[in-house]
């Protein structure tokens, strides 16, 4: 049964695994997951993970946990990136999960939380290689801007939290 709640400490380890399992098969196919969990640790880039309550949960934010009975299957974020605008950040699910409306249900629950927590807009960024994603959140109604940030392999997007 699938559940989707507010992610625990215990779990950190294991979401960013999924983080960089799912990753993984997006950017270094002939790779191993261990190698790619590897060189994201050495280059920090799962930091925010390490560190959700201080970047998530104290940054009006929310950090969700997929769970599958007891094992997590995905995850997904939301924080502050500045007053009124949130960014959704680390939305990932196991592939064999993908096609169940999990994504969804978990993207849902991260543009409620902005809502309510006063957030006009949303942003995020994803690669060019996830156009899977693209398609996804195009569907929630975001749509492209200009990169926010400095990576410019990086597609940027926006959605207005109208009530």
């Amino acid at each position: 049964m699938i559940n989707i709640l507010p992610i625990q400490p215990h779990q950190i380890k294991d979401a960013k695994y999924i983080i960089s399992a799912v990753a993984q098969r997006i950017f270094e196919p002939d790779k191993t997951v261990q190698y790619f969990y590897d060189v994201l640790e050495e280059e920090r880039e799962l930091h925010d993970v390490d560190n959700f309550q201080q970047e998530y949960v104290e940054n009006r934010g929310l950090f969700l946990a997929v769970m599958d009975d007891e094992k997590l299957v995905g995850a997904g974020a939301v924080k502050k990136l500045e007053e009124n605008i949130a960014e959704l950040k680390r939305l990932w699910l196991l592939e064999e999960y993908h096609g169940q409306r999990i994504g969804y249900q978990v993207v849902t629950q991260l543009l409620d939380f902005a809502r309510t927590h006063g957030y006009e807009k949303v942003r995020l960024q994803t690669s060019q290689k996830q156009e899977r994603a693209v398609r996804f959140y195009k569907q929630f109604g975001f749509y492209e801007i200009p990169s926010y940030r400095e990576s410019m392999d990086d597609i940027s997007m926006e959605m207005g939290l109208g009530t």
